[in-house]
């Protein structure tokens, strides 16, 4: 483990471990907790056997990774987990028993009731209620109720139809590579390789996000409504999601049509999503300002436009929101819930 300096904060510095770390969302997790500042006393970095040794820039250090094992967490406080569902089962319980508490950003606790789901601009109060282990929730899920929960404070939400734009990072480095790959196949004239998706990606969409379930939707359709009644505290939620993969290298958007129990007006709405932390309205059609995710890759805040009285539904509204899913949609939002403790 390495001792990193910080700067003073009222908070005492923490020893902290990332697992998960040469992954996207680990690298991302080690830029925002330099970028906020975050009090580290110690860091220590774990992957898989294969990445052991592997060095990463950290505050102007080199820290070589170790490889996770059942005693990796001896003298942590705090464990930001990003390596998969399988990995967190396995290994966050060792973690909390050794004295740490566990941010995990898998799917493997979102739904056991006895671990916080925590949005920390919508439930940061939740977070003191943990035993041990706090989620971090879906990503496209994340990034839409950045602007739908301002919306639900105003006028109450009752359901929500929705359709994501979902970049390829998502998946991983090696969909990235495989986008990469057939854009430039196609551009000479080459054969098209799919590996890691069914379908081409390069200039397609594919509707298939996750695995499919027996009523058609799929696992990562369903977490919008499953995971978005928990953080928002509304058990009744009802949200009909599409999920389609697009060839956009990083950053989410989402088209959704929002219902709510009061009268809605496109003032009110304008001026509680200006007010709200961590999303930004850039709505200007005539200008040619809405959000894309071009322009929110790399940024911490997620960003609302396109906003509309729903010409379908009553009290309604329809818009369309963006967010890197690398940073509000995993690696920010998880430091966030580390800063909450």
């Amino acid at each position: 483990m390495t001792m990193i300096e910080t700067h003073t904060r009222k908070s005492s510095p923490k020893r902290l471990a990332i697992v998960g770390a040469t992954g996207a969302v680990g690298i991302e997790m080690l830029r925002v907790l330099e970028k906020r500042d975050f009090p580290v006393a110690s860091l220590r970095l774990l992957a898989s056997p294969r990445s052991a040794g592997k060095k990463i820039a950290f505050r102007g250090q080199e820290i070589a990774v170790e490889p996770l094992s059942e005693n990796s967490f001896e003298g942590i406080d705090i464990a930001l987990f990003s390596a998969g569902g399988g990995i967190s089962k396995d290994f966050a319980p060792h973690a909390v028993k050794a004295g740490a508490i566990v941010v995990d950003n898998s799917s493997a606790f979102r739904m056991d009731p006895k671990v916080p789901l925590i949005v920390p601009e919508i439930n940061a109060a939740e977070a003191a209620s943990h035993t041990g282990i706090l989620a971090n929730p879906n990503c496209t899920t994340a990034i839409t109720l950045m602007a739908v929960y301002p919306l639900h404070q105003a006028f109450g939400l009752k359901r929500i139809i929705a359709s994501s734009y979902q970049a390829v990072s998502g998946t991983g480095a090696m969909a990235i590579e495989e986008l990469r790959q057939q854009v430039e196949a196609i551009a000479s004239g080459k054969p098209v390789v799919k590996e890691v998706y069914p379908h081409q990606i390069a200039f397609n969409v594919l509707p298939h996000v996750d695995s499919f379930l027996d009523d058609g939707y799929t696992r990562e359709e369903m977490k919008m409504q499953n995971e978005g009644r928990r953080i928002m505290n509304l058990p009744d939620l009802a949200a009909s999601v599409t999920c389609v993969r697009v060839p956009v290298y990083r950053a989410h958007s989402v088209a959704v049509t929002a219902e709510f129990d009061r009268p809605v007006s496109l003032e009110k709405a304008r001026e509680v999503i200006n007010a709200a932390p961590g999303i930004q309205l850039h709505d200007d059609p005539s200008r040619a300002v809405y959000p894309m995710p071009i322009d929110c890759s790399g940024e911490d805040d997620c960003r609302v436009g396109r906003l509309r009285i729903d010409c379908a539904l009553p009290n309604a509204l329809t818009f369309w929101v963006a967010g890197d899913q690398l940073l509000k949609g995993a690696a920010l939002n998880a430091v966030q819930i580390a800063e909450l403790l």
